[in-house]
């Protein structure tokens, strides 16, 4: 009899897109759904990234290195010491997104069984990219009411056992916008260097930060070179999330060269794409302002209307572009394909991803939702005012 594997049976569908039947449907039925579920930014691509593309004068595209093409690598290495991460293009290595940059650092640095700590709630393939290596994420809670700001690290080392292998950290925060602050993550280091644990460090949303401080990298921390793994993408940066190119950084030569293998097996990252993120490295300055200061603008639409409206609370996200709300409802999974099944206001409704997916721990994030603001002004208020109407007439509200 014919079968499929037990890892695939247990391999999970994502909470943000395994709504989209629903949403189809009601787009169908004629009405129009915001997408507030999916980290899709509408900001447009920079000129600098979409040129490369266009003025490129390739008679063959052809396989590039294992490790990136060279001239990227450089660029991209460049980039890092202008933010003060000391690293060479030796020290990087392209890969198909950050997604595949996680799955290779895991598979390199764990064997099966072993554990890597993680904060909850957490972007929901880490728990694909732990499951496909045999390794147990082991959940840390983080509290909305105080922003979901790191535990205090004796806390933190309660979880730590002899089969913990690292720490995986996402900063700023998917889904949560967190911006973790320079002690905290001083701290994280110094717990890294005492169990001899690795950071896993996911910094997409590096340009997102909403505070006068500059965004402190796990790669700043001194005398822990060896542990930090960086993990990187130019989707979110540049508005290039199709390209799928990301980037493993690490100071640590084992680490490199095993990587290098695992990359070696997979022949190579996107030619095209990778011409475009070189291309985008050339992005001014100017651009980066104004995608945060719209980011800033979108932010503060959405979290003064979501704290507005009655047994509503969001706290107000100092990076990404994502916020979780707690709601005055039974059940996020169920609210949420309610709204695309049932609920319309004016032709219009909202689709949001349900937070418990977010969550590895049993009941967690049961009323709790992210919603992504991705989309023009306009958009978002009308957003806001169709969710505003389903919480009212929602029947399972409480």
């Amino acid at each position: 009899m014919l079968s499929i594997s037990e890892k695939a049976l247990k391999m999970p569908a994502s909470p943000i897109r395994k709504l989209v039947p629903f949403a189809d449907a009601a787009k169908k039925r004629g009405t129009k759904v915001y997408h507030l579920n999916i980290g899709q930014p509408d900001i447009e691509s920079p000129k600098e990234a979409l040129d490369a593309i266009k003025n490129n004068t390739l008679k063959l595209v052809e396989y590039p290195h294992s490790a990136g093409i060279l001239s990227f690598r450089q660029g991209l290495a460049k980039y890092y010491q202008n933010i003060g991460i000391d690293v060479t293009e030796n020290e990087i290595n392209i890969t198909n997104g950050g997604s595949e940059a996680l799955q290779i650092a895991i598979a390199v640095t764990c064997n099966p069984d072993e554990e890597i700590l993680v904060m909850e709630p957490f972007y929901t393939n880490y728990n694909t990219f732990a499951l496909q290596n045999d390794v147990i994420l082991k959940p840390i809670s983080t509290d909305i009411k105080n922003g979901f700001a790191l535990p205090p690290m004796e806390e933190l080392e309660k979880h730590i056992t002899p089969k913990t292998k690292g720490i995986l950290i996402c900063n700023p925060g998917n889904p949560t916008g967190c911006l973790y602050s320079k002690e905290s993550i001083q701290k994280l280091g110094e717990i890294a260097k005492k169990y001899q644990l690795y950071i896993y460090s996911d910094e997409v949303y590096r340009e997102f930060c909403y505070t006068d401080e500059p965004h402190y990298s796990c790669m700043h921390i001194k005398g822990i070179e060896d542990n930090v793994i960086l993990i990187d993408s130019v989707s979110k940066r540049y508005s290039l999330c199709g390209v799928r190119v990301g980037a493993i950084v690490s100071k640590n030569k084992d680490v490199m060269a095993s990587v290098l293998r695992f990359a070696q097996a997979r022949l190579c990252s996107p030619a095209l794409g990778q011409i475009a993120s070189e291309g985008a490295l050339d992005a001014p300055q100017s651009y980066f302002d104004a995608v945060k200061a719209e980011y800033i603008k979108r932010r503060d639409i959405v979290v003064d209307a979501l704290n507005s409206m009655e047994g509503v609370f969001c706290p107000r996200p100092m990076g990404a572009f994502y916020a979780v709300a707690s709601l005055p409802i039974d059940d996020s999974e169920k609210f949420a394909q309610w709204l695309l099944e049932e609920f319309q206001y004016e032709g219009q409704t909202v689709m949001v991803a349900p937070l418990g997916g977010f969550y590895a721990t049993p009941g967690c994030g049961k009323n709790e939702v992210r919603l992504a603001y991705v989309l023009k002004e306009e958009d978002l208020r009308a957003a806001m005012k169709c969710l505003e109407v389903a919480l009212k007439e929602y029947p399972g509200r409480v």
